[in-house]
């Protein structure tokens, strides 16, 4: 299991591709400028996870898969959702959570982490609150809640 640290700005996946002068280079995607989660010109620290790896640590294997090489989590929750670790986000709008608040964000929005260090964002809550909360808004890197019971 990767850990994740409390300062993870954003999280997505990429290839690794030449850049034509002899180096590597893996793009951002747009949305993580578009979102404010990545500045260019900037400098980050980040980390390269081999995705077959961490599928086989996980406890998935491409044999789960049908014959056009979708893969199929095997995992306890496997009944939820077709291979996360590569899908999109682990949430979809409606659904309901329970969320531990770990942080504050700039403008004092209530940030939770819940699973691949996906982050929700929660208004009006505040550091530490254990609260249930309904999913409003989902995008691939962030999702919206509104708590419904603290």
């Amino acid at each position: 299991m990767v850990e994740v640290t409390d300062s993870l700005t954003c999280l997505f996946t990429a290839e690794v591709e030449a850049d034509g002068d002899g180096g590597y280079a893996v793009s951002v995607p747009k949305r993580e400028i578009e979102h404010g989660a990545v500045t260019p010109g900037e400098t980050y620290r980040i980390a390269v996870i081999n995705r077959d790896k961490q599928d086989a640590a996980a406890g998935r294997s491409d044999s789960g898969g049908d014959s056009a090489g979708e893969r199929r989590d095997t995992g306890p929750d496997s009944g939820r959702r077709e291979d996360p670790a590569a899908s999109g986000p682990p949430v979809e709008e409606g659904e309901v959570r329970e969320v531990t608040i770990e942080t504050l964000g700039d403008k004092g929005d209530g940030i939770a982490k819940i699973e691949r260090g996906y982050v929700i964002i929660v208004p009006d809550a505040e550091l530490g609150d254990e609260v249930t909360v309904e999913i409003t808004s989902v995008r691939d890197n962030v999702s919206f809640a509104s708590v419904i019971a603290e």
